[in-house]
């Protein structure tokens, strides 16, 4: 056999035996949090069960399965508006977080004159800032997708504007030696460069988002998930306010598992640079 030969054959050998592992890997990944969420609905259960904890103060997870079982259509005819509003603030937020971040790169008087205003809204509670929204937007539509805009804002600037700004400097000096533009130097340096800081924002904002508008929907409204958790508190519905939770958070997982598939076909190079999973 030639060397090169060998060196093929060797280097077969190596992906074929890589497999297993990242197979093994992968399943670790789904076994771990599965067995621990398990683990902690049985911890829940048997508390629940032991200690007889009125039904009003905390249910069982059996009980919380049996409102999900039995009122899916309303826990499902709430959970559209607030699906619907979270994915319009996010969208909404992240697009002008994105756009003002760019703006700072390019330009050093606008970065001084924004920033500290949004380091300054950033400070107030967003509790305190929605009844004001809602004021001046009424309770719409309009007025839930401002305040889960506004709650998702603030993370993707400072990711973007620091992703922005952390192209390698012996890069940026080669674009500005062969002439590039700035379109040029955005497009093939420090957009390609700022993707890994955008999606970790980006994650972030998804939970963000849902709980902005479920915040919203607390302030005025007679639809939603926030509306709905509200309700049941008042009426000690308490099963129904856990199942509610319950919606809630499965929303917050599924959005956060889109965005990071998205990101793993978006840089595909961040997967592959990665360190190996032990």
């Amino acid at each position: 056999m030639t060397a090169t030969g060998r060196v093929a054959a060797h280097d077969e050998g190596a992906v074929l035996a890589t497999r297993p592992r990242r197979r093994e890997s992968r399943l670790r990944r789904l076994l771990v949090p599965t067995l621990a969420v398990l683990g902690m609905l049985a911890a829940w259960q048997a508390i629940v069960v032991g200690f007889r904890v009125p039904r009003f103060i905390a249910p069982s997870p059996l009980q919380v399965l049996e409102v999900l079982r039995t009122q899916h259509d309303l826990l499902l005819d709430n959970a559209w508006p607030t699906l619907l509003e979270t994915l319009a603030g996010f969208a909404v937020g992240n697009v002008i977080a994105v756009l003002i971040a760019i703006g700072f790169v390019h330009n050093r008087v606008f970065r001084q004159s924004v920033y500290p205003l949004a380091v300054t809204l950033r400070t107030l509670p967003i509790v305190a800032i929605s009844p004001i929204i809602v004021l001046m937007l009424g309770l719409g539509f309009t007025s839930k997708v401002a305040i889960a805009a506004l709650i998702t804002f603030f993370p993707t600037l400072v990711n973007m504007a620091d992703g922005l700004d952390s192209v390698d400097p012996q890069a940026l000096e080669l674009m500005h030696v062969l002439s590039a533009s700035r379109w040029e130097i955005f497009r093939y340096l420090r957009w390609p460069t700022s993707l890994p800081y955008l999606f970790s924002a980006l994650r972030i904002a998804t939970t963000a988002a849902l709980l902005g508008a479920i915040i919203a929907e607390w302030i005025g409204s007679n639809r939603g998930l926030g509306y709905l958790i509200l309700a049941a508190t008042y009426d000690y519905r308490t099963p129904l306010l856990y199942a509610t939770m319950a919606v809630a958070s499965g929303l917050a997982l599924a959005l956060f598992g889109l965005v990071s598939l998205i990101e793993r076909y978006a840089i595909p190079w961040r997967q592959t640079s990665g360190p190996s999973e032990s």
